[in-house]
């Protein structure tokens, strides 16, 4: 990355750095996840502390080789994602997954498509539930952890619509044979479908989904819980 090499950019974490500057942690497609310094923003001689929010998409320039770059230019690349009340909540929380899941300077394109497409939904607030679904099975895809969701993990048999699954973190569907009442991780194939296909979800699928794919996001973020979830217990 060279001194002042402008490329696309979410602010996905800041805060407060010394007496007037902030350590941000930044989202571009060309260089994944990193920390810079901006620094002096928060003087009075400088207008870029407002500018570098959360869902702004930007255009930054960044210097250094070590771990930690210097902010040395910023410029809006368009307007805000203005999101509300729990759809800001849910903003705050694909930001964190962002920040657990990604290593530092491991390039996403792909991840970074989805998370603009993620935030014009959201902004659009047509379903949160869908939205926040689709984004963390694009998310585990593109950070290798890609799930199985249209064949069975022990035959390779299509998964069915109305038949009941068990699913195997790291391995995939089970088809469950029988009466399945006492087990929390069963889902239908429907559900299983609908997300590989990030298609819409009905309301069984939706609640279906949202157990699975948190027994899924808490296996692969360990025992400590996200701080999103403590701000708003909703659809993620």
């Amino acid at each position: 990355m060279s001194a002042l090499e402008l490329q696309p950019c979410f602010v996905i974490h800041r805060r407060n750095y010394r007496n007037s500057s902030l350590l941000l942690e930044l989202f571009t497609p060309q260089d994944g996840r990193f920390a810079a310094i901006a620094k002096g923003v928060k003087s009075g001689r400088s207008s870029k502390s407002a500018l570098l929010q959360p869902f702004r998409p930007l255009l930054v320039g960044v210097s250094g080789r070590g771990e930690i770059k210097t902010l040395r230019q910023a410029e809006a690349e368009g307007n805000i994602y203005t999101l509300a009340r729990k759809a800001l909540y849910c903003g705050f929380y694909l930001n964190e997954l962002l920040m657990r899941l990604l290593e530092r300077n491991d390039p996403h394109p792909t991840l970074f498509l989805h998370y603009i497409k993620a935030l014009q939904a959201l902004s659009e607030n047509p379903s949160l539930e869908d939205t926040l679904r689709s984004f963390e099975v694009s998310l585990l895809r593109e950070t290798g952890y890609e799930l199985l969701l249209d064949r069975e993990a022990e035959n390779g048999d299509a998964v069915q619509p109305d038949d009941l699954y068990d699913y195997h973190i790291e391995h995939g569907p089970v088809r469950v044979e029988g009466n399945a009442a006492d087990n929390q991780n069963i889902v239908h194939g429907s559900t299983l479908l609908s997300l590989q296909q990030a298609s819409p979800l009905a309301p069984q699928a939706r609640s279906e989904a949202r157990g699975l794919m948190r027994r899924i996001l808490a296996f692969y973020l360990g025992d400590k819980p996200l701080k999103s979830r403590e701000l708003f217990r909703g659809p993620n």
